[in-house]
């Protein structure tokens, strides 16, 4: 029984014996691993400091962000407003010698505060009073800027951007 088993193990290690022999053979004929070719070592050595090279972090510039308006789009109603709030902080007395710019500045400012209301998301709809107001006091002005004209419709271009002032009070979601 013992030399059944013997046997038994004995052909099996002496099937796989054989083939490693065999494969032992087809390899050395080419070299070290018979699917693998042979690189020279300089070769190999240059080859590995190239990709270990390519593996450092190279140095890049730090981006510049560049924040360009687009001219054409619509002001947001938030910044018109404040340009006109900012009317508050100046003033004159009719004939005075401030009043060109200052009347100017109002007008000028009234006039961001219509175009960025009419533009925007929420619609014309929402600002119909402030733009109605507006509309009303470019009939009264009919097209004339001049500081002969805007004096003459001071409280008309005044008593506009204060009743805007007090319905934007009204409607802070619209200015911050």
């Amino acid at each position: 029984m013992l030399i059944r088993t013997g046997l038994r193990a004995a052909i099996p290690a002496a099937v796989l014996g054989a083939l490693l022999v065999g494969c032992s053979a087809a390899t050395t004929t080419n070299g070290p691993g018979g699917d693998v070719p042979y690189v020279d070592p300089s070769v190999a050595e240059a080859a590995a400091d190239e990709a270990e090279a390519s593996l450092m972090p190279t140095p890049s510039p730090t981006p510049t962000l560049i924040v360009q308006e687009d001219p054409a789009a619509p002001e947001l109603v938030r910044d018109a407003f404040a340009g006109l709030q900012a009317t508050y902080q100046d003033g004159c007395a009719p004939g005075g010698a401030n009043c060109a710019y200052f009347l100017g500045r109002v007008n000028d400012e009234l006039s961001r505060l219509d175009r960025s209301m009419k533009a925007d998301k929420k619609g014309p709809g929402h600002f119909e009073e402030p733009i109605a107001w507006v509309g009303t006091l470019r009939t009264a002005l009919d097209g004339d800027d001049s500081t002969p004209n805007l004096e003459k419709h001071r409280s008309e271009l005044l008593g506009t951007r204060d009743r805007i002032n007090t319905w934007m009070q009204g409607h802070p979601d619209d200015y911050r």
